[in-house]
């Protein structure tokens, strides 16, 4: 079955076929270092870890390029104001995306290039700009002549001449260029305001690249030219990724990535995440109030990505609920999977299996409808545990496994139960040993009939930080949340 993914581009979905078969080149990028990254932000990064698990479960061999911006505005007066180099300001959060990264269970890229480790690279490339008639230089700064590139704002739909003073990039108004509405490329002149934690030697004299150019420089360095994927949030379709594609293309004259894909935001209670506004959450606040990044992840990707989502707690503890009725699920089936199955063919399991793995596939064969793809999953859970329920477990070992694989399966792309395993055992051993033993003494109580033991029991966990959840399969426990 073919994937077929929505095209910024070309305002169309369209059939996706790698240029080398087998393997896919993308480039995302990657977050800001001036400050901690907020669930805003992770809600693109896990649509594009969704993409990336999903190619691989496809079979291709991904090749991603996610970029580090260590240097720009924001970067560089965050420095000056604590006295500080960039290096110094930026490693405590590039070090905090990384933790977060790995505790959200978002797979490794294999290059994260920061951008200060490429500017020699960046000048090479303003060069070139200028050799080929696209930019030009005024007092030790260097922009791009948008209107020396035919195809400026293809991306976007924008028609160039209709650009306005305000519809440039942030940060470029102090700088004098030829038309309002070229952008800088390289940031020359006198900045006191800029210190000296962010200069370079350049032909045009001292200074720094400007924001746009890094990423096209990041991408043309680790990637081939065209390459298959290019992916990020909405807010930089223009005029962050419009200018990447006029830097890079008007630099070699060929296509700069063949597929552009665009999250859109996540909303906190309605209303956009943002720094600014002081209406964001990190993943840091979610796990001080006793939030598992299980849930976190499950939420952050429950909707289309070219949809708004709206984060709640109300959502957040949903989330919580579905990832336990999950680990539930696979914890009754490794338990059907134990016993010795009489009969090999004496279940509808294996059919379950198939169908929901077809459904599940088509749904993500459709521009990632990872709605769909989790409604497979659980007509899965539901149709599964009725056939459970009818079968009895004597009969239903051989075909328990099955549905366990079919499980695994789809989990390599939706990355919660592996996620959750993970943070279950995080709890230490002996702590482990008194629930489950305090756990298995209050069943005990129960089957004898002395309810009285077994709430005192559950009070007992209850003050221990531990909640107990009777279900038909048995009792089971989670540490409570806080807050």
């Amino acid at each position: 079955m073919p994937l077929r993914l929505y095209n910024t581009l070309s305002r169309r979905v369209e059939e996706f076929r790698p240029l080398d078969d087998g393997r896919v080149s993308m480039y995302t990028c990657g977050p800001t270092v001036y400050d901690r990254a907020h669930i805003g932000n992770f809600r693109t990064f896990l649509s594009e870890d969704v993409l990336r698990r999903y190619l691989e479960w496809k079979g291709y061999r991904v090749v991603q390029v996610r970029n580090l911006t260590d240097v720009d505005d924001r970067t560089i007066h965050a420095a000056v104001e604590r006295g500080s180099s960039l290096r110094e300001l930026t490693e405590p959060f590039v070090e905090a995306f990384f933790t977060d990264h790995d505790r959200l269970g978002i797979e490794r890229a294999e290059h994260y290039p920061r951008a200060t480790d490429f500017v020699p690279e960046m000048v090479q490339l303003v060069q070139k700009l200028e050799a080929r008639g696209l930019a030009y230089e005024v007092d030790g700064s260097v922009y791009f002549d948008i209107s020396k590139f035919p195809g400026y704002g293809q991306l976007a739909q924008l028609d160039p001449g209709s650009l306005k003073e305000g519809e440039r990039a942030a940060g470029d108004e102090a700088y004098e260029r030829d038309d309002a509405r070229d952008f800088v490329l390289w940031k020359g002149g006198d900045r006191p305001e800029e210190g000296d934690v962010a200069t370079w030697d350049s032909p045009w004299g001292p200074g720094r690249p400007g924001w746009h150019l890094e990423c096209s420089v990041l991408a043309l360095t680790h990637l081939p030219q065209p390459f298959d994927l290019h992916s990020g949030g909405v807010d930089l379709i223009f005029p962050h990724h419009t200018n990447e594609i006029a830097q890079a293309e008007g630099a070699t004259g060929k296509p700069f990535a063949r597929f552009w894909l665009h999250a859109k935001h996540a909303l906190l209670d309605g209303r956009k995440m943002s720094k600014s506004e002081g209406n964001y959450v990190t993943l840091d606040d979610l796990m001080e109030r006793g939030y598992k990044p299980s849930a976190v992840r499950r939420l952050l990707i429950s909707g289309h990505y070219r949809m708004e989502l709206n984060f709640t707690l109300t959502g957040l503890d949903d989330a919580a609920r579905s990832v336990e009725r999950l680990l539930e699920f696979r914890r009754r089936l490794e338990a059907a999977a134990a016993g010795e199955g009489k009969d090999l063919s004496s279940t509808a399991l294996p059919e379950l299996a198939a169908r929901a793995l077809k459904d599940f596939e088509l749904a993500l064969d459709d521009d990632l409808n990872i709605a769909e793809a989790w409604g497979a999953l659980f007509v899965f859970v539901r149709e599964v545990n009725a056939e459970l329920d009818r079968a009895g477990p004597a009969e239903a070992a051989a075909d328990a496994r099955t549905a366990l694989a079919a499980l695994a399966s789809m989990d390599r792309v939706l990355g919660v139960l592996a996620l959750a395993e993970g943070e279950a055992a995080e709890v230490p051993e002996e702590k482990r040993r008194w629930i489950e033993e305090r756990v298995a003494a209050r069943t005990a109580a129960r089957a004898g009939g002395d309810y009285g033991r077994a709430d005192a029991i559950r009070e007992e966990l209850v003050a221990a930080g531990v909640e107990v959840e009777d279900t038909p399969s048995g009792s089971r426990w989670r540490l409570a949340r806080r807050g």
